[in-house]
């Protein structure tokens, strides 16, 4: 996209969503900032349905973002929502998180380039890639077994034994 001097900046949204994997859910919506109120008016139109609300365990993967990251946000969100579990992933891992693979995508497909209007533009298509997201999208079965794990972590744990032998 050219920048001209004639440029006029529309202004800025905020696309915050979670991600189902079992059921293949978007959940998104667009605020006018980011923020600890904007994060927990997602996780609260995500809790309070079903079946989350009444779910044994709920875990919500999450980044390292101001909104959500360390121990007060842990402890916040679990006042609200006893049934959620807060797993922080690891800095740079965000490859690990699947709405931030769903976060790439929009920007590949949807928001290249920026050629919005306004930002009731931007909102408005966010929505409708959304839903048909759903559509296509396929439920995420986990074939990965704790077993399996355990094998990793034994044949990792072997490998750096290894090589601090041979240093």
């Amino acid at each position: 996209m050219r920048v001209e001097h004639e440029y006029w900046r529309g202004g800025a949204l905020s696309y915050l969503a979670a991600w189902d994997v079992r059921r293949a859910k978007v959940f998104g919506r667009c605020e006018p900032k980011s923020g600890i109120a904007a994060f927990d008016g997602l996780v609260e139109e995500v809790m309070g349905q079903e079946p989350y609300r009444s779910a044994r365990r709920v875990f919500w993967i999450v980044d390292n973002g101001s909104s959500h990251r360390g121990e007060r946000a842990t402890t916040r969100l679990q006042q609200r929502w006893p049934n959620l579990v807060v797993v922080h992933l690891p800095l740079h891992a965000s490859w690990l998180n699947q709405i931030e693979i769903y976060f790439s995508i929009v920007q590949r497909k949807l928001l290249t380039p920026n050629d919005f209007d306004f930002l009731e533009a931007v909102a408005e298509r966010l929505y409708r890639f959304q839903k048909r997201y759903e559509k296509i999208a396929k439920p995420f079965e986990w074939k990965f077994t704790r077993e399996a794990l355990s094998r990793m972590l034994e044949k990792l744990s072997y490998s750096d034994s290894e090589l601090a032998r041979s240093a």
